[in-house]
């Protein structure tokens, strides 16, 4: 929890920091370094997120082909041919 508050401050010192006045090579600094700091508590979140299990790694099946059955048959392709399959669906 100290991590995601710290996050919050960071998060209103970037809102803020524009308006106090810094010259221009010197807010350019401490927007870098405070986006370095961050990218080191997304880190430090997403670690602590990993370690607890709270992040899955999921698989998809995005190639997958659309097998359409039917009553009187059903269509199979193994290796590089065609061979119809009939399937009574009545018994």
């Amino acid at each position: 929890m100290k991590i995601a508050r710290t996050l919050l401050l960071t998060a209103i010192w970037v809102a803020i920091l524009p308006y106090l006045g810094f010259p221009y090579f010197w807010k350019n600094l401490i927007f870098t370094i405070t986006g370095l700091f961050l990218i080191f508590l997304s880190y430090l979140l997403y670690r602590e997120a990993k370690k607890e299990g709270k992040i899955i790694k999921k698989t998809f099946d995005n190639f997958s082909e659309n097998n359409i059955v039917t009553e009187e048959n059903e269509t199979k392709e193994e290796g590089g041919g065609r061979e119809e399959i009939k399937i009574n669906f009545s018994e």
